[in-house]
């Protein structure tokens, strides 16, 4: 059972760096500049932030059997850890003092293409 369990912590940590990919791939085609991946914060990880022109993006990125069950899987805990996240990742990169910031969403789910929720949540 143990191996089972590795199996599918390693299909979904695969799935989840896919997803990510196809996300920096979608702000790459819109002009922006992937500035880090999975950034860690002691309040979380930011799955991918991207800057372009004075606007820094935060991105949350989700990964589900649908669009839909992504949609539905952002939970306001999350949108707390995100926005706190994103205000330490802030604190610790004072180049970015001055931009624009945006919390946005990316769904991804087999067979259709990544959707781009721009200014998903606001920082609470």
């Amino acid at each position: 059972m143990q191996g089972t369990m590795t199996e599918r912590r390693r299909a979904a940590f695969t799935r989840g760096l896919d997803a990510e990919a196809a996300a920096a791939a979608l702000f790459e085609a819109q002009g922006f500049e992937v500035v880090a991946k999975r950034v860690r914060t002691p309040r979380g990880e930011i799955d991918l932030i991207v800057a372009r022109e004075g606007l820094l993006v935060f991105v949350e990125v989700k990964a589900r059997a649908s669009l839909t069950v992504a949609a539905e899987s952002i939970l306001p805990r999350q949108r707390r850890r995100i926005a706190g996240a994103a205000e330490i990742f802030l604190a610790r990169n004072p180049s970015y003092d001055g931009f624009d910031m945006r919390l946005d969403v990316v769904l991804v789910a087999p067979g259709a293409a990544p959707m781009h929720l721009p200014g998903a949540f606001d920082a609470e």
